[in-house]
């Protein structure tokens, strides 16, 4: 059976260090529906207007990509003071 995942985007450190992420701050879960990867793009959005993470714009449709149509794990290495990681569900 394969394995399924949710996704989590932490806010964090520039080091992206396990310790620097907050579940209780970042408690949203994204499943793997368009739905919601339209919702984590969207997230991702609002995090960068709010100044509270950073992208350079010519990296935007990367990332745009990697969470809308291919792993949204990808996304992360655009990402700065921010991360997305695998949630797995049964």
């Amino acid at each position: 059976m394969k394995e399924k995942n949710a996704f989590i985007f932490f806010n964090c450190d520039e080091e992206k260090s396990q310790k620097s992420m907050n579940v209780f701050y970042n408690k949203e879960i994204f499943r793997d529906l368009k739905v919601s990867r339209k919702a984590l793009f969207a997230k991702i959005e609002e995090e960068l207007a709010a100044g509270r993470i950073h992208a350079k714009e010519e990296d935007i449709p990367a990332i745009r990509d990697a969470i809308l149509n291919g792993n949204p794990t990808d996304a992360s290495a655009y990402i700065q003071y921010g991360t997305i990681l695998p949630f797995p569900i049964v």
